[in-house]
């Protein structure tokens, strides 16, 4: 019951203005203020700061400095794997595509086309094909890596909802993944296409990849679209690819016969970014 109701709360609540207050206090250089609301929240969550590349909490300006930290060398070590796991976190879903259908949660799927912004020739590219959402909860390092090397063809913004995507909305909220605000981002790979989908959230401030920077705001309720075939961006197999500006979730497509997943994978469990996520199938 407390799971309904905090879910149907969602509805009515301003998540809009909201993310947009919090977006602003995380961004503002306050001096002690951060400083204090950052020893909270390390404090709150269980943030493991030895971890992190630099762990004085007074060396962060801004909230968002402390919350897109850079870790220290070597402590997320690549596996020696095919694909990866681009995100510390915990693994939400993941299997296949199912007459277009991605599993959500009990009782909910959507649609690969609704996720990719109505982009049916997209999504029938992933038609039988694989998927994983990974979850990003406060405590986690918030940087996005690339599971595997791929070559950067187009990015598009998608205006949406701003659910929270914690389990209890994914149980909660039919659609959820596919409602949201949400940034996709379309590769290239040895293996044939990649889509590494950044799925907004209440309070998420801001989404930025290292190609763009910082994606929303602005946040203009309409369909952004971003050519980048002709660009040589290319990323490596664990390189950085983007980052949250406050937790949220990722989404992953990949085509039918692509990989398969680590059989010690299983929904609910905890991931690192670097751990093996998968191996190559052909």
């Amino acid at each position: 019951m407390a799971e309904r109701l905090a879910v149907l709360a969602q509805h009515v609540l301003p998540k809009r203005a909201l993310t947009q207050l919090a977006g602003a206090f995380a961004r503002a250089e306050l001096g002690g203020i951060t400083h204090a609301a950052i020893r909270r929240f390390i404090a709150r969550y269980g943030v493991d700061m030895a971890e992190a590349a630099d762990p004085r909490v007074e060396s962060y300006a801004s909230f968002n400095d402390f919350f897109t930290r850079a870790l220290r060398e070597g402590v997320r070590p690549l596996a020696d794997a095919d694909y990866v796991c681009p995100v510390d976190g915990a693994i939400s879903q993941f299997g296949a595509i199912e007459r277009g259908q991605i599993f959500q949660a009990k009782g909910h799927s959507y649609s690969a086309t609704a996720l990719l912004a109505g982009d049916a020739p997209l999504a029938a590219e992933f038609e039988s094909g694989q998927f994983a959402t990974l979850y990003l909860s406060p405590r986690d390092y918030h940087r996005i890596h690339m599971p595997c090397a791929g070559r950067l063809q187009r990015m598009v913004y998608v205006p949406g909802e701003l659910f929270s995507v914690n389990p209890a909305t994914a149980r909660g909220v039919p659609g959820l993944f596919a409602r949201n605000e949400r940034v996709v981002c379309v590769f290239d790979t040895a293996r044939g296409p990649m889509v590494l989908v950044l799925v907004g959230a209440t309070i998420v401030g801001s989404m930025a990849t290292v190609w763009h920077g910082v994606v929303n705001p602005p946040r203009p309720g309409a369909i952004r679209r971003f050519d980048y075939a002709n660009q040589p961006i290319e990323l490596a197999r664990g390189a950085e690819m983007g980052r949250f500006l406050l937790g949220s979730t990722v989404v992953l497509l990949w085509p039918h016969g692509t990989l398969k997943f680590n059989p010690a994978w299983a929904p609910g469990g905890a991931v690192r970014m670097g751990q093996a996520m998968g191996k190559a199938l052909g």
